[in-house]
């Protein structure tokens, strides 16, 4: 049978960052998928670090850990949780990694004494790796976000590549979406449409045409009929091809906001697709963002976190909330506690006041690391529902081998290496390593859950797979006497004899992991252990509403 050929669309922004072109591409992706279409996403990200995971999260967000082990831009996140698939490595490409391949081929003699250049050999490998993501020839449309701001000049490689990467593959099966930002002047009492024109006009210079314009717009100042035919006069664009992307409640909106604007028909007709019908999947999206809007509970959730400042850090987490927020009707708040300060007023009472629940997300070093120990002492202490992740896992059991067992100076070795009793310790893998980059434990390992436990209840099942990004694990030496004063060990990795997942007996809702669950979430799909945590908030007494396994799980895990 023959198969059309494969058809790519490209993201390109303009005016300024931070405009959500990663949003308008995930969007995408979630309407072509849900009218039929098998569809993938990749990320051109013009920086020259090979990846994301030597990045400080102040600079960049959260480092997005796929299952294949890869640390990606935090876009890959918002791929995945729009589009419910797992992405892997082919699926991101940075200017260091081209850079770095290419260098690597020159070293080999692969190019046979040539003088290595921007064009074409950079040029060549931006193209090798758009055409790498549909090796297999499965899917009928890549979406390409390219990072960064048209006119960088970081990112100059990336677009010269496409716009040669069109000229082969044909104008029919590509297509242009460039967002831009339409600026509200309250002196002028109206929107400007030159940043818009003036950015058009520079991806014109560099030889490529938008074919649909998403303009960003704020709060009730919207994108009237007179300036989208002003747009698409001076920008040459159909008048119907302007689109309006405004600010929401929930970016689980723009998938709908974008369809009443029929921006996927406009996709599909300009590209040649003969496309289905979505309407089951809009409702589901529509029933969910009601829930959001119109939640029956409201309860707040303590962030014992390092990066406060910058809510993008742990971006995976507050999305997570949400999925599962809806999933429990209710609306998840966020109280950010500072464990820093924690640590010096000593101030419980004042930090935890009114709130449902305690999570300790995951994190490196020893800054505000009393304070999250201090936190995990509140909460099993008063009985509060708690998550540990990751560094939060490790929290919980030098707290409980603190003051539970006795071990009155227990301690991680990341951060006392002589503590008389080091019950998270380096993982034997990463003893010698000096290299930063991606020599921790990464990507998506085996887990065996424990019967009886808060976490079979979650999951619904023995085996299951999730992704970990760390390089310390809990001391086997010192598991049974945990275990003898009351510690679970609820799940486990049975080949490498990994703490996975741990418990506290005679306590409501108390779980911490060594992975992070977080990255697993999707708007369609929330994680077992986020709903469950919820409920458990909602609830109040940590009584799940999800009684026994007499419910199918809605874990996306194996």
């Amino acid at each position: 049978m023959h198969k059309n050929p494969v058809k790519y669309v490209f993201v390109f922004g303009g005016v300024l960052s931070g405009l959500g072109k990663g949003i308008v591409a995930s969007s995408l992706g979630f309407l072509l998928k849900s009218r039929g279409f098998k569809i993938t996403i990749h990320k051109l990200d013009p920086y020259l670090n090979v990846d994301p995971g030597t990045m400080n999260p102040y600079q960049h967000g959260e480092v997005f850990v796929l299952d294949d082990g890869s640390e990606t831009d935090l876009d890959l996140g918002h791929y995945e949780r729009f589009i419910d698939e797992s992405l892997s490595c082919i699926n991101t490409t940075s200017s260091g990694r081209v850079y770095w391949d290419v260098l690597e081929r020159e070293r080999r003699g692969d190019y046979l004494g040539e003088t290595i250049q921007v064009i074409p050999h950079i040029t060549d490998e931006i193209k090798r790796r758009i055409k790498a993501v549909n090796v297999r020839n499965k899917y009928d449309v890549v979406i390409t976000e390219v990072g960064g701001t048209v006119g960088d000049i970081e990112g100059q490689p990336f677009y010269e590549a496409i716009r040669q990467f069109i000229l082969e593959v044909g104008k029919e099966n590509s297509l242009v979406i460039h967002t831009t930002l339409l600026p509200y002047i309250s002196a002028a009492g109206e929107m400007k449409t030159k940043p818009t024109q003036h950015s058009v006009m520079r991806l014109r210079e560099i030889g490529l045409e938008p074919n649909i314009l998403v303009c960003r717009t704020e709060a009730d100042h919207h994108l009237t009929p007179k300036l989208k035919k002003k747009l698409g006069l001076f920008c040459n664009v159909e008048t119907n091809h302007v689109i309006e992307s405004p600010d929401v409640d929930t970016i689980y909106e723009i998938p709908l906001v974008l369809n009443q604007q029929k921006f996927d028909d406009v996709i599909t007709e300009k590209l040649g697709l003969s496309a289905g019908s979505h309407q089951e999947n809009l409702h589901m999206l529509e029933s969910s963002i009601g829930r959001y809007k119109n939640p029956k509970h409201s309860v707040t959730i303590a962030m014992c976190g390092k990066y406060n400042g910058l809510h993008d850090a742990y971006k995976s987490i507050i999305e997570a909330f949400i999925h599962a927020g809806i999933e429990n009707d209710a609306r998840v708040n966020v109280k950010w506690v500072d464990t820093e300060k924690l640590e010096l007023t000593g101030d419980m009472e004042g930090s935890f006041h009114n709130v449902d629940g305690i999570l300790i997300p995951g994190g490196f070093g020893d800054r505000g690391i009393d304070g999250k120990i201090m936190a995990s002492r509140y909460a099993r202490e008063n009985e509060i529902p708690f998550f540990g992740i990751c560094l939060g896992l490790q929290c919980a059991i030098i707290d409980f081998a603190r003051n539970v067992c006795g071990m009155k100076n227990a301690n991680s070795t990341e951060f006392s290496k002589n503590c008389g009793y080091p019950v998270i310790d380096l993982m034997q893998g990463q003893r010698g390593i000096k290299s930063k980059g991606a020599t921790m434990r990464l990507g998506s390992y085996p887990c065996r859950v424990k019967p009886g436990t808060k976490a079979i209840h979650a999951y619904g099942k023995r085996n299951i797979h999730e992704r970990h990004r760390h390089r310390f694990e809990v001391n086997n030496k010192y598991r049974k006497k945990l275990e003898e004063n009351g510690l679970v060990i609820s799940g486990e990795n049975t080949e490498l004899n990994l703490v996975e997942m741990i418990e506290i007996k005679r306590h409501p809702w108390f779980v911490g992991v060594q992975f992070h669950p977080e990255l697993k979430s999707r708007i369609m799909n929330v994680h077992p252990l986020f709903r469950d945590f919820i409920a458990a908030t909602v609830d109040g007494d940590g009584q799940m509403k999800f009684q026994g396994n007499n419910y199918k799980s809605q874990a996306v895990h194996t």
